[in-house]
């Protein structure tokens, strides 16, 4: 069975940056569209960037030009890098893949991105 553990959240001042991780466990198996969504109270949960197998990437209007997103080789990970953060980051950001064999989705825990100064 596949897992995803997310790591790099924390808190950081506005204008600050953080990289994310989110790497697969268990059972060995390479990922494909990839993406990483967050979530706020009283909000709907947020795309903010996909990359595919391809390497293709798109993101939400919100974070074009800040945030860039990127796999491992072999991709069996995938990064978020987000630059320029402001208190409107602030949120619980979960990765997300699907399995290359069987398309199976796979979910990680969340990881706490908090802006503030």
């Amino acid at each position: 069975q596949v897992h995803l553990v997310e790591s790099g959240g924390g808190l950081v001042q506005p204008g600050g940056s953080l990289k994310l991780s989110c790497a697969a466990s268990g059972t060995i198996s390479l990922l494909k569209n990839m993406d990483w969504y967050r979530r706020t109270p009283g909000k709907e949960r947020e795309l903010v960037a996909t990359i595919t197998a391809r390497g293709a990437t798109t993101y939400a209007d919100s974070v074009k030009g800040r945030f860039t997103v990127s796999n491992a080789n072999p991709r069996t990970a995938f990064y978020l890098q987000m630059n320029n953060l402001g208190p409107e980051d602030t949120a619980v950001y979960y990765c997300h893949a699907q399995l290359l064999i069987t398309s199976d989705h796979v979910w990680g825990r969340g990881t706490q991105v908090t802006v503030s100064s």
